[in-house]
Order: structure tokens, then sequence, then C-alpha cells
């Protein structure tokens, strides 16, 4: 049995897997062919954070693969009123066969799954955000022509907050060989467990990774400029401080005029246009970004079909 907690327990063979799994079955989503890859399978999604993608994309991709999504909010079960995690992961995992969290700290997480008898795959937590990344992968693959063959052709530029998704980007590069640029403004950087363990990989793969407090040091020659929010759900009260400290950190016309011409943005959504992004920006690549949110699903299907197998 495998949880899918974050990429650091993975191998680039198990992650391409996953990537043309979820591939062929798009290619059969858009033809109208809904295998039953997983009939009668129960899917328990637990959400300690809201979200529209994470939600929408789990429970329609359950279903459409023959299977059930059963929607739970921490007022919906005793682990919101002070059950312990590993009692519930322990009533949970005797009832479905696969467990989707969206949590806060990672350690609620990998507490879960320790006591879990099923798979639990992380739908996000404070520390890393890797189906989100599973769908910008297989986004870069379509839009710029990714090749897990030759990996290091493509640029990616993450300009923003170190956050959970700067961390994904991280160690999804040390593990692939695909080179990355961080940009992030000084006590905003990458949590250096994290670092550490992206540029340990890299020494295998080949990656070559940048940390810079610059953005346009960062963004120089990309293929791909991407970014997140500057204010993540639980920061609401830090909100100017973090806009005063991220001034200049907007991927706007002039910053993307760095990039290579044909490069694409991505964002992981929701966009807060002014802030991480210009609207100008947002609607030039809004092929891209739409076509990055509708990958949640097909590569959140590949990922739960690749852990039943």
């Amino acid at each position: 049995m495998r949880h899918f907690l974050w990429f650091i327990d993975y191998k680039k063979e198990e992650i391409e897997e996953i990537i043309k799994l979820a591939f062929q079955i798009k290619k059969e989503t858009k033809a109208k062919i809904f295998k039953p890859y997983l009939k009668n399978t129960q899917l328990a999604m637990i959400f300690e954070k809201s979200s529209t993608r994470t939600r929408v994309s789990f429970e329609a991709g359950i279903n459409q693969l023959g299977g059930n999504g059963l929607f739970l909010s921490s007022r919906d079960i005793q682990l919101g009123r002070g059950e312990p995690i590993k009692d519930t992961a322990r009533v949970i995992s005797r009832m479905v066969d696969l467990v989707m969290i969206r949590t806060f700290g990672q350690e609620r997480l990998s507490e879960f799954a320790k006591y879990s008898r099923v798979p639990v795959i992380n739908g996000l937590t404070d520390l890393c955000h890797p189906v989100q990344l599973l769908a910008d992968l297989m986004t870069v693959i379509e839009f710029k022509k990714f090749d897990f063959r030759s990996p290091e052709k493509t640029l990616v530029s993450y300009v923003g907050d170190g956050n959970n998704m700067a961390h994904s980007w991280a160690i999804l590069a040390g593990i692939l060989g695909f080179n990355l640029n961080i940009a992030t403004p000084k006590g905003y950087e990458v949590d250096n467990f994290i670092k550490n363990k992206a540029l340990e990989f890299a020494k295998v793969s080949g990656a070559l990774i940048n940390f810079y407090n610059d953005p346009k040091l960062a963004v120089k020659n990309a293929d791909v400029v991407t970014t997140d929010t500057w204010v993540s759900m639980g920061q609401e009260q830090q909100k100017e401080k973090r806009i005063k400290d991220f001034k200049g950190y907007e991927v706007n016309n002039k910053l993307m005029t760095m990039a290579k011409k044909d490069a694409i943005f991505l964002h992981c959504l929701p966009a807060y246009r002014g802030y991480e992004v210009s609207e100008e920006v947002f609607e030039k690549y809004e092929e891209a970004i739409f076509a990055e949110a509708e990958n949640r699903l097909h590569a959140q299907k590949g990922l739960m079909v690749w852990l039943k197998k």
C-alpha cells in the first residue's frame, strides 16, 4: 500500500507512470469513455480547509471512475470535536477504500496515514500541494512539450511566497531533473528542509535549482512562469504587511518580457489580479491557466487508479 503525502516518497519513474495514466484517462474522458477503473470504490474526502477545485475534481473524478465520494468537513466528523487523529483514521479507513485530506499541518496528514489501512492522499497542507503539481506537470507537458527523457530543457520560474507551491515545485524539479528558479522576498524564503532536500535530489537528477530574492533574475529565459496568492488561507491578518513585503513581485507584462517569447504562465488559483498577477497577464494566458485547473481532475484520477492498481 502506498500513500501520496509528498513527492519525497516517489521516484521519477513512478511520477511518470502516474502522469501517463492520467493522460490515458483524460483521452478517454474527452471521448466520453468512462471506464469503471474504481468501481464501488469509496473515497472519503476530509476538508479542514475549504476548496473549490479540490472538492469538485476529487468528487467528479471518483464518480467518473465508478466509485463514490464522501465529503467530510471538520463540522461533520468527530475530528473537529477533539477525537484523536489516529482514532479517526482507524475508523474511517475500515469503511472506505481511499482517503483524501486537505488540512493545515503536514504532521496531521502524516499521523492519519500512519494509522490508516487504506491509501491517503494529500489534498493540500501548509507544507506542500503535490496533487496540484501533478496537474501543473500535465499542463507543462501539453503546452511546452516537456519530455521526461530530457527534462533539463525546461526552465520553470516560480515568483512569490516560499509556500507549499514553491516547496512542491522545488522537490518535483529535484526528482525529475528540470531546471527551476524560485524568487521570494527576504523573509519569505523556501523552508530550509525542503530546500536542502530538493538540492539533494538535484545532485542525482542533474536539475539546476536556484533561489533568488529578485524576480527579474528568476524569470530570465524561463519557459514557464508561475506564482501563487500572497495571502493563503489562515494568513488574512497578515494581508496588509504581505502586500507591502511583496511589492515588485507581481507577474505583469514587463516581467513576462524577460521570459522566453513562447513562455506560458500558470496559476493554481484562486488568482488575485493586481497583487501576484496583473489582469493583462492573467487574461493573456488564461487558456493555459484553465487547462491547468481542468487537469486537476485528470491528474487525480490517474493518481487514484495508480494507488489502487
